[in-house]
């Protein structure tokens, strides 16, 4: 994908995104999502926060978690679950045309971002989301070759990563296949990804996912 594509499917994910938390009641809102220890509220919370953070903030709220990243994240986002719910889902429907970074990303991270925490949000309550096959395509190759903050590679290590619905396939060694989607999740190291995929290596995966 090129870099209007990838802001083009950026906007649709977070306009999908923005109509689907709109539509959930106060209940469903408060429900864990796939991210433990994050309810859906706090995930939607990050995804409302995330283009609007300055790179001064994000020096402020690193201090803040003394340093940790993983608890910056969580923080930043717990504490903006306190804003109301419309006003979330209005923030994220007005992100969708932003093309702002948060500090340290670039455009294909809003776009993992924006599939991933979709799943996050919508799995765990039983409603399907289906990921447009290019845009999972390039988000995967992405986080497989970042490493940090989920080192892809060196967790499925000796593992063939193959996708059986678009030409996709990453790594050396027993086969894990399925479809994209599926393996979108599990280079982001998410345990919901498993249902989907089989091969020789997917017996190894729940080990390499706790």
């Amino acid at each position: 994908m090129n870099r209007e594509e990838i802001w083009a499917a950026i906007q649709a994910e977070r306009y999908g995104l923005a109509d689907l938390l709109d539509a959930l009641s106060d209940d469903e809102w408060e429900r864990p999502s796939l991210c433990a220890g994050w309810r859906v509220r706090d995930v939607a919370a990050h995804l409302a926060l995330g283009p609007t953070i300055s790179n001064g903030r994000a020096l402020v709220e690193l201090v803040r978690a003394r340093g940790s990243f993983d608890r910056m994240i969580h923080d930043t986002a717990v504490r903006h679950a306190r804003t109301p719910a419309a006003e979330i889902v209005e923030q994220i429907r007005a992100s969708a045309v932003s093309r702002r970074l948060a500090p340290g990303t670039k455009p294909l991270d809003p776009l993992f971002d924006a599939l991933v925490h979709g799943q996050d949000i919508a799995v765990p309550l039983g409603i399907e989301r289906v990921m447009p096959l290019e845009a999972a395509r390039t988000a995967a190759g992405h986080i497989w070759n970042r490493g940090f903050p989920f080192f892809a590679q060196r967790r499925l290590r000796g593992l063939r990563l193959v996708a059986t619905d678009v030409d996709w396939s990453v790594g050396e060694g027993d086969v894990v296949e399925g479809p994209i989607q599926a393996l979108l999740l599990l280079v982001a190291a998410r345990p919901a990804a498993l249902p989907g995929l089989g091969g020789a290596g997917a017996a190894a995966l729940p080990a390499r996912l706790s």
